[in-house]
């Protein structure tokens, strides 16, 4: 047996997890042959489907990225006390199990997108402009796919075509630079190729609006840590701004920040504002659903399951830090932080002022869920990937770090929009909406420290931050900051604040597998985990 992208792209590529009934209603086929696949339509959808499968994955967006692998950073903490063991308390080797199955499972993406890439074309009486739209497809999700490897791993192998043999397994890791040129050339590629979200019509699909905002987000992770090519500031900037400039999608602003979770609880698309999402459906109980683990999880704790709320394991804890940051009247608080806790027959219970670690990550909430049943852990809550708020923000942050925002009106209405939805001000009926507005002439470095606590506010529990405080530079500083918050409310002791304590300078990227290390010979382990 070779290494699992030996194993992983070379087989279960072909396999794709598209519909299983539909899919077995064709004629026979030898899965295993390009010629004989590749050949409809329905083959090409079946083999993207496969590729977009992965992210919607338990290892990858279905559980463990919001879960289990403590991407919320300085915003919360693991609630499970026993637990002392694995990423989420930043105790783990080269060994650990789940940093081998995240490195496997988006390897499994870039497979499967590779064989589909690679026999897109093998039928050309299929219309040029379908080819067409499933290749940009499946380029932007293998380049999204080497996004999360690149932040994550910094330096990894890249593999551009099906493997076919062991000798091209064995290839050394790619610089993180030149990881990202590859990125962002093919989201590019990509942009000119998939359809508008207007024509989608819902946020499950990679729309242009998605690879506009993702390129943008890739360009400041470039500008920043570690690879530091400032010069990306100016092309982040430039694709936030082709999303806000898209009179034909007409991204905006939900007026109600609730609702947006709402809506994903409900099964309600809002291509307006969320832009790209994880599709989750149903519960698990049949062969045509593929449920995640968004609200149950990571949601609020409901340990009944005979009321009517959903069960929940609320995983995720907020910190005082983050619940701090909120300035008074600030709605999203209260959202993003539960105020309560239930009780068995569903009742709310809300939380003394002085219960600031008892608070579950709040934003998805099963009590909004219309599927049924709702008694078990799997969920068809969608997760979010791209928001029109998180696009303002960034275009925001660019216009500053090139710039100095405080001179440029448009990067202070961009944070000032999302400012103003947090403190209801675009609700019908509000009154002095620019009340808690930043001023102009705001100083650079000012408005930098804003950016900092608006993303956090604005855009917690959507596995981001810990990526952003990396690229800022700061990721152990605010740690060790959460550390001292946590040692005066709790005292030094306390079990709450283990993550905070291990938490160190190797912990800005994860260790190749060793795995993976003992089967390609060509790579070696990152310079912080040797």
């Amino acid at each position: 047996m070779k290494n699992i992208v030996l194993k992983l792209i070379i087989i279960v590529t072909i396999i794709t997890l598209g519909s299983c009934k539909k899919f077995l209603q064709t004629e026979p086929v030898d899965f295993f042959a390009p010629s004989t696949y590749y050949q409809t339509k329905d083959h090409l959808d079946f083999a993207l489907a496969g590729v977009y499968d992965r992210l919607g994955m338990n290892r990858l967006y279905g559980a463990y990225m919001h879960t289990l692998h403590n991407m919320e950073a300085d915003e919360g903490f693991y609630s499970v006390q026993a637990s002392v063991v694995g990423v989420y308390r930043y105790n783990f080797s080269v060994s650990d199990p789940d940093i081998l199955w995240f490195w496997r499972s988006i390897y499994e993406g870039v497979g499967r997108a590779n064989a589909l890439l690679a026999n897109v074309d093998n039928n050309k009486i299929i219309a040029e402009s379908y080819r067409n739209r499933v290749r940009g497809e499946a380029l932007f999700l293998r380049a999204y796919y080497y996004f999360l490897l690149v932040q994550n791993f910094e330096n990894i192998p890249v593999y551009l075509k099906p493997i076919s043999n062991h000798e091209e397994v064995d290839i050394p890791a790619t610089p993180a630079k030149e990881v990202y040129e590859q990125i962002i050339t093919d989201m590019e590629t990509a942009e000119g190729l998939v359809d508008p979200i207007e024509k989608i019509g819902f946020g499950g699909r990679v729309s242009k609006s998605a690879v506009r905002g993702i390129l943008a987000r890739v360009c400041l992770n470039m500008a920043g840590e570690p690879v530091k090519d400032v010069s990306k500031y100016e092309k982040a900037r430039f694709w936030a701004k082709k999303v806000m400039d898209d009179f034909g999608a007409g991204h905006k602003l939900n007026p109600d920040y609730s609702d947006i979770f709402i809506k994903y609880a409900r099964d309600e698309y809002d291509i307006k504002e969320s832009i790209w999402e994880v599709e989750h459906y149903g519960a698990n109980t049949d062969a045509n659903s593929e449920g995640g683990y968004v609200g149950s999880w990571i949601g609020i704790r409901n340990s009944s399951t005979t009321n009517d709320i959903g069960y929940s394991l609320g995983r995720i804890n907020s910190t005082a830090k983050h619940y701090r940051i909120y300035e008074p009247g600030d709605l999203r608080r209260d959202w993003n932080i539960a105020p309560f806790s239930y009780n068995a027959s569903g009742g709310k219970v809300p939380f003394a002022e002085n219960q600031l670690y008892n608070r579950n990550a709040g934003k998805y909430r099963r009590e909004y869920q219309t599927f049924r049943p709702n008694s078990g852990q799997p969920t068809p809550i969608n997760f979010p990937l791209l928001r029109y708020a998180d696009v303002l923000l960034m275009y925001a942050e660019a216009e500053n770090e090139i710039n100095g925002a405080g001179r440029d009106p448009k990067a202070l209405e961009a944070i000032n929009m999302v400012r103003r939805r947090g403190f209801g001000k675009l609700m019908p009926g509000a009154t002095d909406v620019d009340a808690n507005d930043l001023p102009q002439g705001i100083a650079k470095h000012t408005f930098f420290r804003s950016i900092i606590d608006e993303r956090s506010k604005e855009l917690c529990y959507e596995v981001l931050r810990r990526a952003d405080l990396i690229r800022w530079g700061i990721f152990v500083e605010t740690m060790k900051e959460t550390l001292v918050q946590m040692n005066v409310d709790l005292g030094p002791e306390a079990w709450q604040s283990l993550t905070f304590k291990n938490a160190s300078q190797r912990h800005v990227i994860y260790p190749i597998p060793s795995y993976e290390l003992g089967l390609n010979k060509a790579l070696k382990q990152h310079p912080l985990w040797r």
